[in-house]
This record gives C-alpha cells, structure tokens and sequence, in this order.
C-alpha cells in the first residue's frame, strides 16, 4: 500500500513557469484525501520551495538540498546533514583553482561571491526553458527575480565559512560549458569518499555530504512515520532523484527526465508541463484502491 509520495520540483512538479499547476495541486489534494502523504524533495531551500506549496493553500513535509535538511509537515527539522568542514575546504579550494562560479547554501542563507556571475546564470536557466526568450530579455528577467534578493553576497567564501556558526549544507557549481567543464572537478571531490556529486541541469553539479541524499532522507522521514521504503512512491527527472527513485518501491520518471533516470525507474509518466505528478499520483490511488479490492 502506498502511504508517502516524494516529488522532485524543478522539472516534475514544476511546470515551465515554475510553478505548480491547478492539476498537479487538484491530484495532490485527492491523494490526501485518500490518505496518501505528499512530500516535497528538492534541491532547493525550503524558503525557496515551501512558497510555491502554499501558494495552492498546501501544507507537505520536505525533503531539502537534495536530502542535507528534512522538514515535517509543521516545519521542524527533522534530518540535518551538513559538509563536513573537511570537505567544505577541499571543495572550495577544488573549485576555486578551477575559476568556476559556485554558489554555498548555508543554515544561514544562501551566498553568492558574485552578482553578475549569479545573473547570468539565472538568465541561462530561462533561455533553456523558454528557447523564445532572447538571452538580453533574460538578463533582464533574471536581475528582476524576486530570488535574486534572497542572496547575500559576500567578497571571500574562505571568511565566511570561518565562522563558528555557520554550516554549509550544499555547494552547487556551475558553468555555461556543461557538463564537460564540471567532470573533471567532478572526479577530483568523489574521490574523497565523503562527498555525493548529483546535478540538476545540464550545466550544475551539486555537492552534498555523502549523508545527504534524497533516497536516505526519504527512508527516514518515513521511518519516523512507521513507514518503510515499501509504502513510498518518487517521482523525479534527474540525477538528484537517482537514490530516492531506486530506493522507492515505486520508481517514477517524468516524460522528460534523463534517460538513466527512465532506465531505473518503474515506469514513466507525463513531462512536467503535461502534470506527470498528477498522473501519477492517480494511479498510486488506484493500485491502493485496487490492493483493497484483493
């Protein structure tokens, strides 16, 4: 019986607006009603993920920066999992020597070194989904966004990470060359053991403890819910979404997700902007209501 549903956002729950659809919120009402949890796992901070809940008058749990903090349904943290200090070092000093632009995701916010750097790499993710969208027009958007006023903007990430109170819970890294760019410093931080690499776009890699993974968040909020990994559907398009969907008895790649992602899931249901969620989220009703009927 499936008791706990996990949805990646960006490019699953997501639509091209980034935002969640009436449909997708309609069917994650109707899987509460049917009492299925729906929980959010994401990348992305709760600041930046718990608004675009609420905006349908939804309350879920979250899973956040791809697994480094969970939330329950009344905002308590509930997994914590930050880099350790090692490793904070080790991956600054890797990227740094690289003159790639990296952004940290801090227990006390999130911190650029760079605000044109940050712009352009917003302007890059809109063109990407809105290919109509001229790369000016973007830059444009980009420096309006509202998110762009929740970054602090700091001259040395060594000074910052020095502080006695301040964790680093993800570092994302990124470059307009792709992945090709980003494999080689890839490599150099996975062979420290202690660090997971995933990405969420073609052109970022996201770098997380090894603790911190969707898949190992997911199967301890719902342990905490008497659950086990056989009551939990997810639902994800990318590399992020790899431990949460094998772990899961129940694997749900979008429409468009990567390829690998297809592979190891279960099945494959609609693209982001077609309500893939919702679609599946409906046919996790209907295996419960069918289980019941045996």
């Amino acid at each position: 019986m499936i008791k706990l549903i996990a949805s990646d956002m960006d490019g699953t729950l997501l639509n091209d607006k980034m935002q969640i659809s009436d449909g997708n919120a309609a069917a994650i009402r109707r899987a509460q009603q049917a009492g299925i949890e729906f929980m959010v796992a994401t990348g992305r901070g709760l600041s930046e993920a718990q608004p675009l809940v609420q905006a349908h008058g939804l309350k879920t749990a979250f899973i956040t920066l791809n697994g480094a903090r969970v939330f329950d349904t009344d905002g308590q943290l509930t997994v914590d999992e930050p880099l350790p200090e090692a490793m904070v070092a080790l991956t600054l000093e890797t990227l740094q020597a690289r003159g790639l632009y990296f952004e940290l995701v801090t227990n006390q916010g999130i911190y650029s070194d760079s605000r044109v750097r940050r712009i352009q790499n917003v302007a890059d993710v809109l063109v990407r989904l809105n290919p109509d969208t001229s790369y000016k027009i973007a830059v444009a958007l980009a420096a309006a966004r509202l998110e762009l006023m929740e970054i602090n903007y700091v001259d040395d990430y060594n000074a910052l990470v020095a502080q006695k109170d301040v964790e680093v819970m993800k570092v994302i890294a990124f470059s307009q060359q792709g992945q090709k760019a980003l494999a080689e410093p890839q490599q150099v931080l996975a062979k420290s053991g202690e660090l997971i690499i995933t990405s969420s776009a073609v052109n970022n890699i996201e770098i997380n403890s090894r603790k911190a993974q969707k898949g190992l968040a997911l199967n301890a909020y719902a342990a905490k819910k008497g659950l086990t990994l056989e009551n939990c559907m997810a639902i994800g398009d990318n590399l992020n979404d790899e431990s949460m969907i094998t772990m899961a008895k129940y694997g749900v790649a979008m429409g468009n997700a990567l390829p690998k992602i297809k592979a190891l899931a279960q099945w494959t249901t609609a693209i982001n902007t077609k309500d893939g969620v919702g679609m599946a989220i409906d046919k996790a009703i209907a295996l419960n209501a069918a289980e019941k009927a045996e």
